[in-house]
């Protein structure tokens, strides 16, 4: 089976732990030995190494120029840099894939950037607060009455999450993409969440 590509886009100081579960369930199965239909690629503005919080070095096999056109999806990890002029770079990416109705996530300081942007006026959201997100995501933000208090929410194709919510996050991600049956992606986001000795 020829799987497809889901595109992390990661810039300088990204958050290494909200993406982490969902690299995880989707490039080796949401359960071990699950199928796996899709694969982890990781994109930034250019090909140059970046470096997480957590002091990760990655290369980045796509950048902004190079990437092809039939991945299944955009996941935007949160950081430090969401804010900055080579954010706006990724701007142009992230609107073709709403209009091609792939999926596009954002956690954290990425679901403000989607704010920022127009992305989330029209779609059910969350983020790291209605306060901050109205702060930080400006006049484009139109989106108030859209808003959901809760750790990350998927509407369609458009999945958002707050910064403390990495499995959340990763949940409605698998679910967006069909990854594997409800129960699985319940089980596993159980088995994460309790671990091997619950309380």
């Amino acid at each position: 089976m020829n799987k497809k590509e889901v595109i992390f886009v990661l810039l300088d100081k990204f958050a290494d732990w909200e993406g982490a579960y969902i690299s995880t369930c989707l490039n080796i199965g949401v359960k071990p030995g699950s199928p796996i239909k899709y694969t982890v690629k990781t994109m930034s503005v250019t090909k140059d190494p970046i470096l997480s919080i957590g002091g990760f070095k990655v290369l980045p096999d796509y950048d902004i120029n190079d990437l092809p056109t039939d991945y299944a999806g955009l996941i935007l990890i949160g950081g430090m840099r969401w804010f900055s002029p080579e954010a706006a770079q990724i701007v142009p990416l992230v609107e073709k894939a709403v209009k091609e109705n792939k999926l596009v996530a954002g956690i954290c300081n990425a679901s403000v950037f989607l704010g920022a942007n127009g992305i989330l006026n029209n779609v059910k959201h969350t983020s790291n607060g209605l306060d901050y997100l109205k702060q930080y995501a400006g006049e484009k933000y139109t989106g108030e009455a859209n808003y959901v208090n809760k750790q990350a929410v998927r509407d369609g194709n458009i999945v958002t999450a707050n910064g403390t919510a990495p499995l959340d996050f990763c949940r409605e991600i698998l679910y967006a993409l069909d990854a594997d049956t409800p129960e699985i992606i319940e089980e596993s986001y159980q088995y994460y969440t309790n671990g091997l000795s619950p309380k």
